[in-house]
């Protein structure tokens, strides 16, 4: 048996893709799922698996500890209204919240490492698991980007890095070299509805990373959802930062930006 590892698994393609490559590395790997946000397709490809209420995580350091696990992965998401629902947060979730520096995902993320850390469970960092999945630089489909898509994305991009880097959001949604939309707590594809809502068809998402991005704080990613939103939006473009945000199902992502006319580019730092 392999070195053991334990996860913490939210929602997404991510928990899947790291219990793959755990196994290819013949990693025996222990998860804890996240009630309403992980899959149950996961409690059959783990070495053993629990449900984890986020008011109780002294029960997933339990379970971690009896199975001999040191080393954790944070992955997948988690949604962040759950902070703000107070049901949640007084159900015994303990000293962790109540440490957080602000309430922001960065700041709840970092407590609750520190709450692993001090029992012991240390954080890894996800990158070895991400490589093969960050967009690439250049164009991504057979659709090129207009020079008014272009001069959208390069108007969005530093606004995008400066939200990122304040913990607000890492999209921004552009038209006609105007901010229509910011990316809080509701997520990418939210904003996206927004900006549809607001701007109309014709809008450019820009997703960038954080200056100083910590893979084991939170993984800026696209999927197939967040490309299935820019058509039925209407939209013109989705520009990524290459080698920093991840594309996941991206072969799948790219055939329907190809079929619906949606330009997909990935843009270097």
């Amino acid at each position: 048996m392999g070195p053991r590892i334990g996860m913490i698994a939210g929602s997404g393609e991510l928990p899947l893709l790291a219990l793959e490559e755990a196994a290819e590395r013949g990693w025996t790997c222990f998860v804890a799922g996240v009630s309403g946000e992980a899959s149950p397709a996961l409690e059959g490809k783990t070495g053993a698996f629990m449900w984890l209420d986020p008011g109780r995580p002294d029960e997933a350091v339990r379970f971690f500890k009896d199975r001999g696990v040191d080393d954790i992965l944070l992955a997948g998401k988690v949604d962040p209204g759950a902070y703000f629902r107070r049901a949640e947060r007084e159900r015994g979730t303990g000293d962790w919240l109540r440490e957080a520096s602000d309430g922001t995902p960065t700041g709840l993320i970092r407590a609750f490492m520190r709450f692993l850390d001090e029992r012991g469970l240390r954080v890894m960092d996800p990158e070895p698991f991400l490589a093969p999945l960050f967009c690439p630089e250049g164009v991504l489909t057979v659709e090129q980007p207009s020079a008014g898509v272009l001069q959208d994305a390069e108007f969005g991009w530093d606004v995008a890095r400066k939200t990122a880097d304040l913990d607000i959001g890492q999209t921004v949604v552009v038209k006609d070299r105007a901010v229509v939309a910011v990316e809080a707590a509701e997520g990418t594809d939210a904003a996206i509805r927004r900006a549809a809502a607001l701007a109309g068809p014709g809008t450019v998402a820009v997703k960038v990373s954080r200056t100083l991005q910590d893979l084991r704080v939170d993984v800026p990613g696209v999927g197939l959802n967040t490309v299935r939103t820019l058509v039925e939006s209407r939209a013109s473009g989705l520009c990524l930062e290459a080698g920093r945000v991840v594309f996941f199902q991206r072969r799948a992502a790219v055939e329907l930006a190809d079929a619906e006319g949606l330009v997909i580019f990935g843009r270097g730092a």
